[in-house]
């Protein structure tokens, strides 16, 4: 299910990333880390929702929506969420990138 559209303005941080695949990629905490960061966005002031997909190839996009840019760095400043991203740039990801926009105009059908 996607996020339902906001009234903008809002921020969203889009975080696209490579995974490696395989038996490796399945037993290195990846998944849990990624549901408790989850769990913790949903409980941060701003948070709006987030969709993210990845596939078969380690290839995957994460959009959180932030009711400001405020929030949404609030959130890359989060402790555990710190310590997430250091590992995943030592461990979880083969490359990564990050780009934060404003929305202006949002719908949905």
């Amino acid at each position: 299910m996607f996020t339902t559209a906001h009234k903008p303005p809002y921020t969203a941080v889009i975080f696209t990333s490579v995974r490696p695949v395989g038996e490796t990629a399945q037993v290195d905490g990846y998944s849990e880390a990624a549901q408790r960061m989850d769990e913790l966005a949903r409980e941060q002031p701003g948070f709006l929702g987030n969709d993210s997909v990845r596939d078969e190839n380690g290839y995957g996009i994460t959009v959180s929506y932030w009711k400001d840019e405020h929030s949404a760095r609030a959130w890359k400043q989060v402790q555990e969420h710190l310590h997430a991203q250091s590992t995943g740039r030592k461990k979880w990801y083969k490359n990564y990138s990050v780009h934060v926009a404003t929305v202006n105009r949002a719908y949905s059908g």
